[in-house]
């Protein structure tokens, strides 16, 4: 699938359809495409067919990308990038791509490489090609870099840190915007024991123009930008030189990313120009803050998205709540992936940061709960009970329990926690709840309830019921009157979903051994005056 669009027609014209590969190279197919022209009145009492004309459309596949640094988790900010970079893509039927810019020697590992993976495939981010890693491609880059110094675009840097620092502090002193002098375009004597890199020459005068398609028509006077490092002394590229070498190597139409590397761009352009490539549409995303409105951070959430899973979140509800930080569509609320792929286009992201609001996350994935398949939801309660030392072979089917807990639990974590009492034998009471409940009033009750459920034949929530209606009736007390002791006897609690569904899950065995620890309560209680 691809986007047309195209400048006003000719009389006769071609069409040049345009497709890079992933070196770069360009695929063209001309052909002649009729356009033909309908107009009718304004009452709609006629229309006319004009004379086929032929007019130029460009076909253009979409591709984006996502590139992040292995040197740390996966988060929230990165996440929310990878997801518009998705679903901009697959909105115009393009293609997705991951690539891992692990040129950090120091700083990359293994580990976020695969926290990385993981937390991508966990939200269903899939990606068409890739995962591409830019320590594969080092020839490439210096390729290229020699390239460049061969048509005088760059020049070789003998500054060392101290002359560096140095100049920069002078800078300061004299009230200067601190950058690079270019000291070294023109130098020729090659100090020793110094290891260059490579700088890309950047013109002094003029301006960078750049349209992006969240941030507007910005303006970078060269003025204002330095000799940028392209290549460290160790023969290995920096994240400038290599994220502009990649996004032209593999067919980057679309580059979205955090509007942290705006000023970035600039000097990108300037490469992309120096190079040869064709320059991708930009779409910076606006930062995301804490609900303090200061830079989001671990206190406020930021943590590795997979924290998430542990805490037992459903993917869905994350991506739902993390494509309304900066996206709408009207008022509404709760997205599926289908309808955020459906309505979600970059240009149509706010330009203003917005913030995070955990509890609003939490809300989100209550809503998800609610509305999922229990079926689907077993698998993960399975994983949190196992987190919390629950065996779900002692108690009931777990798509029952999701049937009647879920209502009441914004995590699958919070849900596993709370059925404890229905996989296990011994059930602590909650003392408040036990001395406002388990009083010698209600000991006939529970003794008649012994009673009724024991001659029951089959344990379901009807029969419960009944049983329990009738011994309120016995008693002359409202239904609610027993309820509440016998959900603390049989929870060590006060809240549970219906006491009748509750009984039926705990088990007629589990229930009468209970009711009986509650008699013995409450005779302890009269015993002790």
């Amino acid at each position: 699938m691809g986007q047309a669009g195209g400048k006003k027609c000719p009389d006769r014209g071609r069409v040049e359809a345009s497709e890079r590969g992933f070196n770069s190279h360009l695929v063209r197919h001309s052909f002649s495409v009729p356009k033909m022209l309908r107009s009718a009145n304004r009452r709609g009492s006629s229309a006319r067919i004009a004379t086929p004309q032929f007019c130029t459309v460009t076909f253009m596949t979409i591709k984006t990308r996502f590139a992040p640094s292995p040197t740390g988790y996966l988060h929230i900010g990165g996440v929310r990038t990878a997801l518009f970079s998705w679903l901009h893509a697959r909105h115009h039927g393009g293609d997705f791509v991951l690539r891992i810019e692990d040129t950090d020697r120091e700083r990359s590992t293994q580990a976020s490489i695969d926290a990385i993976l993981e937390g991508m495939s966990w939200l269903g981010l899939d990606w068409d090609e890739g995962p591409f890693y830019q320590t594969d491609r080092y020839e490439r880059y210096q390729e290229l870099a020699n390239k460049l110094l061969h048509e005088g675009k760059a020049y070789r840097c003998y500054c060392s840190k101290s002359e560096l620092d140095q100049m920069r502090e002078e800078q300061v002193a004299r009230g200067e915007n601190p950058r690079y002098d270019g000291r070294c375009r023109g130098r020729t004597d090659i100090p020793e024991g110094i290891a260059p890199v490579i700088r890309f020459h950047i013109p002094d005068e003029g301006a960078v123009e750049i349209e992006d398609l969240v941030r507007g028509h910005v303006t970078y006077e060269n003025e204002m930008l330095d000799d940028l490092v392209i290549m460290r002394g160790d023969g290995t590229p920096t994240f400038h030189f290599g994220v502009v070498i990649d996004d032209a190597d593999m067919g980057i139409t679309h580059v979205i990313r955090g509007d942290d590397h705006l000023n970035n761009t600039a000097r990108h352009v300037h490469l992309i120009e120096g190079l040869g490539f064709e320059r991708p549409v930009y779409a910076h995303l606006p930062m995301i803050l804490g609900a303090d409105g200061s830079r989001l951070s671990k206190r406020h959430g930021a943590v590795n998205v997979l924290e998430y899973r542990e805490e037992g979140y459903l993917p869905e509800a994350v991506l739902n709540y993390l494509v309304r930080l900066g996206w709408s569509h009207g008022d509404q609320e709760l997205f599926s992936v289908e309808e955020m792929i459906e309505l979600f286009d970059v240009s149509d992201v706010n330009a203003s940061a917005s913030k995070f609001n955990p509890e609003k996350l939490t809300w989100l994935n209550q809503q998800y709960i609610m509305a999922a398949d229990p079926v689907d939801l077993v698998p993960q309660l399975l994983e949190q009970m196992g987190k919390v030392a629950i065996d779900p072979s002692k108690g009931p089917a777990p798509q029952r329990v999701v049937e009647a807990y879920r209502e009441r639990a914004e995590t699958l974590r919070e849900l596993a926690a709370s059925v404890r009492y229905l996989y296990e034998d011994e059930v602590p009471l909650d003392e408040k709840s036990a001395k406002k409940n388990l009083r010698p009033v209600i000991r006939d009750a529970l003794a008649r309830l012994v009673d009724e459920f024991t001659a029951l034949t089959t344990w379901v929530a009807v029969d419960i019921h009944a049983a329990m209606e009738r011994v309120a009736a016995a008693q002359g007390l409202k239904f609610g009157k027993i309820g509440q002791p016998l959900r603390v006897t049989v929870t060590g609690g006060p809240v549970s979903p219906p006491i009748d569904i509750t009984v039926e899950l705990v088990g007629k065995e589990r229930t009468l051994q209970r009711l009986a620890k509650a008699l013995a309560y409450i005779d302890a209680r009269i015993a002790a005056g």
